[in-house]
């Protein structure tokens, strides 16, 4: 069972015998009342998306999900394809179910996925992920108050916020969670 005070961004919990995801969560206490947890949950299974407001002597289940390898094959215009890598069967998700998660795949990229009932649900990248850099803009020192960075393309056409001196063709890893440059290869 989680606390009340567990409930986390991406935690995964059992609500209504169904997987759901934290995507928004927000602590809030007003004066006189007890403190309250304002969340969305998206539905792993159906992609739904809900608004529920808990309370503070509220417990939870943890979703029974199992974890497995998987690689990352391809996508196409609608879906992106992986293989489980102890059975070696292949699945599908939605691109627009995975859509945060895209940015970061590579093909070939080892990942977790998430599975309820045996049917893979959802996806988790590695927190910390190396790409190339495929564009960037020449670095200018100007009026800067503080540090200075530059809009970078990598290998996966997503845009990444990185310092001045990073180049085309450099490798740098990036956190996964929240799209941040962490340091160069």
């Amino acid at each position: 069972m989680l606390e009340f005070n567990q409930l986390k961004l991406n935690k995964v919990i059992s609500y209504k015998n169904q997987p759901y995801k934290i995507v928004f969560a927000q602590h809030s206490k007003q004066a006189r009342s007890g403190a309250v947890l304002r969340t969305k949950l998206k539905n792993l299974i159906t992609g739904d998306v809900l608004e529920k407001t808990f309370n503070g002597g509220d417990k939870f289940e943890e979703a029974d999900l199992e974890r497995a390898k998987a690689n990352f094959l391809y996508k196409d215009d609608d879906n992106s394809y992986f293989m489980d890598l102890e059975n070696f069967e292949q699945f599908q998700f939605s691109n627009t179910d995975i859509e945060n998660e895209l940015n970061y795949l590579k093909e070939g990229s080892q990942i977790e996925v998430l599975k309820f009932n045996s049917e893979p649900v959802s996806v988790i990248l590695p927190t910390k992920m190396e790409f190339k850099i495929i564009s960037a803009p020449p670095g200018i020192k100007g009026d800067t108050a503080g540090t200075a960075t530059k809009q970078v393309t990598i290998e996966t056409g997503a845009d990444i916020k990185c310092p001045l001196f990073i180049k085309d063709g450099d490798s740098i890893r990036i956190n996964t969670e929240n799209g941040e440059y962490v340091e160069r290869v």
